[in-house]
C-alpha cells in the first residue's frame, strides 16, 4: 500500500482502494475512563464487541454500517479506518489484498467522528484554509484553490466567513457543521472516506444534502465510502450500494438493500408499507438468523493463507512516511491559528489585559502609602508585596487551560494522521505566548513597580520587568505540560492549585530552607516561587541604591542596610542572573515534559 504522491487536482489515473475484513473480533479490554491510558492502571477483561466480522467495501461505492445502538458500528468503522490498531484486534484488515498499514492509511484516508472536533473561533474558510496548508504541499495559493472548490463542491460558500460556533455561542447550523467538518478531511482529496454517523442529529434535508454528496463523490471521483447510519429514511437508503447489518457485534447481512428484503421475505417476514426494510430488518434483528458460518474447507483456506502472511508481515519493507511540509511552514501555519484563536478568546485576551492592567494599578495603590514615606518603613509590607504578586502572576495563567484542552483533542487527531509533527505544535504554542505574555508584564509591571515606590532607576525596572515576564512565561508551561496529562478541566485546575500552593509553601517565605526537614528539601529547589522571589529581594536591596537603603531605624540610628538584608537571607548579587538562568530551564523543561506526554499519548494510540 503506498502513499498518493500527486496533487489532489493533478492529471492522472486515481488510485482506488478495495478495503477486506475477514473474521475481526474485539474485545474492549481497558477499563472505560479518562486514564485508561496511564500504564499503572489495571485493565479488566470485558465482552466482545465484534465478533467474527468479515466484510468488503469497494472503489466507487458507498457502504452503509448499520444496526440498533450497541451493536459494534463505531468500534468497526474505527478498526477499518486504523484508529483502533491492528494489535489490539483478532482478525485481518486488507487494503488491496495487503495487511493495512495504519500509519500510511491514517494519511492516505479520511476519517470523521460524530463529534465535529473543530475551532468554534474559526469562520468555514479559516477552517479549511488551515488544514488545506497544513496538508497540501506547496504554495498558499494551492491551499487557497483547493479551499475555494471544496466550498462550491459542500455548498458553504454562503456561510465561508461566519464562525463555527459552539453552544455558547451561535454559529453555522448543524447541517453546515457537520458538511465543514468533512470537508476538513477531504481537503487532501483522500481516496478511501469514513464518517461515523454523517446524518446524526440532522433534519431529513440536511440529511439528504448530505449523503447526496457523499454519492456524488464515490460515483464521480472512485472513492471508497463507508459510514455508519442509523434509521435512515427512504432517500437515504436508496444511495447506498451496500449495507451492513450488525446485532451484538455479528453480521447478519452484507449485501445490496434488495437482497435484504429478499432475505427477509424468504425468512417468512412480511414488511409494513410504513417501514423501509432496513428500519424493520433492525427492529428484528434479534430474532433474525442468517446463514454466516463458512465451510471447513474455506475456512481452511483461509487460515492457510494468512498463515503465509503473517510470518513475513515483520519482513515487509517499510515504507518510508515524510509529512507533507517542512518544520518551518508547519510552525509558521500552527502559530497564524493559534494567535488567531487567542485574539477571540475574550476570557483569555481581553480579560487577561484587564487584569493585568487593573492588579498593577490596585496593588500599587494599596502598598504605596507603607512603602513610600520612610519613617514609616516597613521591610515585611514590602516582602509580602512581593510574594502575593507572584502568587497573583503564577496562579493567574490556569485560564489557559480550556484552550490547552481544546487543543489537545485536535492535536491527536491531527498527528495520528500525520498532518504535522507534536514537536511543532509544541513550538508554535511556545511562540505564540512570548509577545502575548510580555504585553501582560508591561501593563502589570509599569503601573505596580513606580506606584509601590520600588527602587526608582531604570535598570531595576527593567530588571523586574523581566522577572515578571519569566514567571508568567513559566506558569504558562507548566500549565501546558500538564494540559497534556490531565484527563479534565476539573482534574487539571485541582492537581495545578495544589502544586502551586504547595510551591509557594516551600518558596522561603513561610518556613526557611534551614528549617524545612531534609526529605522535603527538594520541593524547595522545585517551586516555581523560590527563583522570582530571590530575584525581587536582589533586584530591591542588592544593586544601586538598593544596598545603601535604611531598612530599619531605632532612636534615629539605622540598624540594617539593603547589603545587610540580604547577608541576612544568605543572597549573593550573583544569583540575580543565576536565578533568571533557572527560570529559562523550567519554561524549556515543562515545554520539553509537554512534548514527551503528547508524545507518549499519540504512542498509545497506535500501539
Amino acid at each position: 500500500m503506498e502513499l498518493p504522491r500527486r496533487a489532489p487536482n493533478s492529471a492522472g489515473p486515481k488510485t482506488q482502494y478495495r478495503i477486506k475484513a475477514k473474521k475481526l473480533s474485539y474485545k474492549l479490554s481497558h477499563q472505560v475512563d479518562e486514564c485508561h491510558w496511564l500504564p499503572w492502571k489495571k485493565k479488566a477483561d470485558n465482552a466482545y464487541i465484534l465478533r467474527n466480522v468479515s466484510c468488503e467495501a469497494r472503489p466507487g461505492e458507498v457502504m452503509a454500517i448499520a444496526g440498533p445502538s450497541g451493536a459494534g458500528k463505531t468500534t468497526l468503522l474505527e478498526i477499518l479506518a486504523g484508529m483502533i490498531p491492528p494489535s489490539r484486534v483478532s482478525g485481518h484488515v486488507l487494503v488491496n489484498e495487503q495487511p493495512m498499514n495504519v500509519r500510511c492509511f491514517r494519511r492516505l484516508s479520511g476519517y470523521i467522528t460524530q463529534d465535529e472536533v473543530l475551532f468554534p473561533l474559526l469562520t468555514v474558510e479559516e477552517t479549511l484554509l488551515y488544514s488545506a496548508r497544513l496538508r497540501l504541499q506547496g504554495k498558499f495559493q494551492t491551499a487557497e484553490s483547493r479551499v475555494g472548490e471544496l466550498l462550491k463542491e459542500l455548498g458553504l460558500e454562503h456561510v465561508a466567513n461566519v464562525r463555527i460556533g459552539s453552544e455558547s455561542n451561535r454559529g453555522i447550523s448543524g447541517g453546515e457543521k457537520r458538511r465543514a467538518s468533512i470537508g476538513v478531511d477531504l481537503v487532501h482529496d483522500p481516496d478511501v472516506l469514513l464518517i461515523d454517523e454523517p446524518t446524526s442529529g440532522l433534519d431529513s434535508a440536511s440529511a439528504l444534502h448530505i449523503v447526496l454528496l457523499l454519492k456524488s463523490m464515490a460515483i464521480k471521483q472512485g472513492k471508497t465510502i463507508l459510514l455508519t447510519i442509523h434509521q435512515p429514511g427512504f432517500r437515504i437508503l436508496e444511495m447506498f450500494d451496500q449495507i451492513l447489518l450488525l446485532s451484538n457485534g455479528t453480521v447478519l447481512h452484507q449485501g445490496s438493500l434488495h437482497l435484504l428484503e429478499q432475505q427477509l421475505r424468504f425468512a417468512g417476514h412480511s414488511i409494513p408499507r410504513h417501514i423501509n426494510v432496513l428500519e424493520f430488518a433492525i427492529e428484528i434483528s434479534e430474532a433474525l438468523v442468517m446463514i454466516t458460518e463458512e465451510s471447513e474447507t474455506e475456512d481452511s483456506e483461509t487460515e492457510e493463507y494468512y498463515a503465509q502472511i503473517n510470518p513475513n508481515l515483520s519482513n515487509v519493507e517499510e515504507i518510508k512516511i515524510s509529512y507533507p511540509n517542512g518544520r518551518f511552514k508547519e510552525v509558521f501555519v500552527l502559530v497564524r491559528r493559534f494567535f488567531t484563536i487567542i485574539r477571540r478568546t475574550n476570557q483569555l485576551f481581553t480579560a487577561r489585559i484587564i487584569q493585568a492592567m487593573l492588579a498593577g494599578v490596585v496593588l500599587g495603590t494599596i502598598f504605596m502609602n507603607a512603602t513610600n514615606d520612610p519613617k514609616k518603613y516597613k521591610l515585611q509590607t514590602q516582602i509580602g508585596f512581593f510574594a502575593f504578586s507572584l502568587t497573583l502572576l503564577l496562579s493567574s495563567t490556569t485560564e489557559g487551560l480550556p484552550i490547552f484542552l481544546q487543543e489537545r483533542r485536535i492535536l491527536m487527531r491531527e498527528t495520528s494522521k500525520g498532518v504535522y509533527r507534536i514537536s511543532s505544535y509544541v513550538i508554535s504554542n511556545t511562540l505564540v505566548f512570548i509577545p502575548f505574555l510580555l504585553i501582560v508584564a508591561l501593563l502589570y509591571s509599569t503601573p505596580v513597580y513606580w506606584l509601590v515606590g520600588l527602587r526608582r532607576e531604570m535598570d531595576g525596572f527593567i530588571y523586574f520587568l523581566l522577572v515578571v515576564w519569566m514567571v508568567v512565561l513559566m506558569s504558562n508551561s507548566f500549565v501546558a505540560c500538564f494540559s497534556a496529562l490531565v484527563p479534565n478541566f476539573i482534574m487539571g485546575t485541582s492537581l495545578i492549585a495544589g502544586l502551586m500552593g504547595s510551591f509557594f509553601l516551600f518558596s522561603g517565605y513561610f518556613i526557611a530552607k534551614e528549617d524545612i526537614p531534609k526529605y522535603w528539601i527538594f520541593m524547595h529547589y522545585l517551586s516555581l516561587f523560590k527563583y522570582p522571589f530571590e530575584c525581587f529581594i536582589i533586584n530591591e536591596y542588592g544593586a544601586g541604591k538598593g544596598k545603601r537603603r535604611c531598612l530599619q531605624i531605632t532612636e534615629g540610628n539605622c540598624y540594617l542596610y539593603g547589603e545587610g538584608f540580604l547577608m541576612q537571607q544568605n543572597l549573593e548579587e550573583s544569583k540575580k542572573w543565576s536565578n533568571i538562568g533557572i527560570m529559562l530551564v523550567f519554561i524549556l523543561g515543562y515545554r520539553f515534559l509537554c512534548f514527551l506526554i503528547l508524545c507518549y499519548r499519540s504512542w498509545r494510540t497506535r500501539i
